[in-house]
């Protein structure tokens, strides 16, 4: 399977370099303009109608090309959303940057990218990058230049991993639970709900009059929030990734999608709980799982919402639903089994369940699909063609026992 991810670095690229990241932005713009006026979103089609508009900039033709599949590939999530029936407003590219994939060149641990007539860009790499792109199998596909940073998409084939078991994550506010009935680990998040609250803090204490001076100052804490949360996130992935590698797991991930309904206005709920839920990064935590796992080669089993329904509260022994205990926080008490349970524990469990479930049956289609093919090339048929094929008629004379 195809493997893809991203590396980044900090870069400031130069004056002349800003001027054509805003032509770019400018090219994809219009692209969308004519895109939206004429009801198209095949790249093609596209391509023909926004020719004449494009050869006017005075930039490389190889970021005219590229300009015309950003703007495609947006029309085309727009399109993708309308038809799931969710509200999407007119789009269009805001920030000034380039994303291209042609006319680069990577050499000496160098990026080098055309910025005019026989005019180039060479921006050194980081050891990282180097390092990450060392790997002869690897193959750069895009880079993407914004006024503060650098970064390749780079992807690779990875043999898929044939796994004997496998591990449910259950996502929540303070942790991620992973394990299955051999066991279940905590890795503990609560350190990023702490940082949530601590930027409302200092972002609520801002008394400027200036929008535009708040609105920078809140940008700033915001991204710094942001980081900070998405490196603990990476560090509990990675170990999670790492592990079920090593053991040979498939990593199997519920469906919350809509979960944040639960937390709106007029549910009975203060504002400071539905803050705090709402700030909850569960979506960034799926996408590191499931980027890194693809990346070598294991496989992840998204659950369904039916699949999902009822995880945190059916009894893993007997299948009966479990009552809640309040008088100790997020324990379960099965009245069958008599015993208590974490709510953590019993979703791990669940989910590594059904999602085993889930890869035996694909697995066993996978295996009789094989089989039809063998058997299908054991006896091979000649194919037939209609009136030269058909059996040769008798010359014996038609009697009762012929007919």
């Amino acid at each position: 399977m195809l493997a893809t991810k991203s590396v980044k670095q900090a870069h400031r690229p130069n004056q002349e370099t800003l001027e054509l990241l805003d032509t770019f932005r400018r090219m994809v713009n219009d692209c969308i303009d004519i895109g939206l006026a004429s009801n198209v979103t095949t790249l093609k089609r596209l391509a023909m109608l926004s020719w004449p508009r494009r050869r006017q900039y005075g930039c490389p033709d190889c970021y005219k090309a590229c300009a015309v599949s950003r703007a495609a590939g947006i029309l085309a999530a727009r399109k993708k959303s309308l038809r799931r029936g969710i509200p999407t407003k007119n789009p269009y590219s805001l920030k000034p940057q380039i994303t291209a994939y042609r006319g680069f060149k990577i050499k000496n641990a160098t990026l080098r990218i055309p910025v005019g007539k026989r005019n180039f860009l060479f921006v050194p790499l980081i050891s990282h990058i180097v390092s990450a792109l060392s790997d002869p199998a690897l193959t750069v596909r895009s880079f993407t230049l914004t006024p503060t940073s650098l970064s390749l998409c780079i992807s690779k084939e990875v043999p898929e991993i044939e796994c004997a078991d496998a591990i449910g994550v259950d996502r929540n506010l303070r942790n991620l639970a992973v394990g299955n009935e051999a066991g279940v680990t905590h890795y503990d998040l609560s350190r990023t709900v702490r940082i949530a609250e601590t930027t409302v803090k200092v972002v609520g204490s801002f008394k400027r009059n200036d929008s535009r001076i708040r609105k920078k100052i809140v940008s700033k804490y915001g991204r710094r929030r942001r980081n900070r949360t998405q490196h603990l996130l990476h560090n509990a992935t990675k170990r999670i990734v790492t592990e079920a590698h090593e053991r040979r797991q498939a990593i199997v991930l519920e469906n919350i999608k809509g979960i944040r309904r639960l937390y709106c206005k007029g549910n009975g709920q203060g504002p400071k709980y539905r803050g705090r839920m709402n700030a909850w990064s569960f979506g960034e935590a799926q996408r590191q799982l499931e980027y890194k796992a693809r990346w070598v080669g294991l496989p992840v089993i998204r659950l369904s919402r039916k699949e999902t329904r009822g995880t945190s509260v059916t009894c893993p022994q007997c299948g009966e639903r479990l009552q809640e205990d309040r008088r100790i926080r997020r324990k379960l008490w099965c009245g069958k089994c008599r015993v208590v349970m974490d709510r953590d524990v019993v979703a791990a469990i669940n989910l590594s369940r059904r999602g085993r479930l889930r890869f035996d049956r694909s697995r066993a289609k996978r295996g009789l699909q094989g089989r039809a093919v063998e058997t299908l090339k054991r006896n091979p048929t000649t194919t037939v063609i209609l009136r030269a094929d058909a059996l040769k008629p008798s010359k014996q004379p038609k009697t009762w026992q012929n007919l």
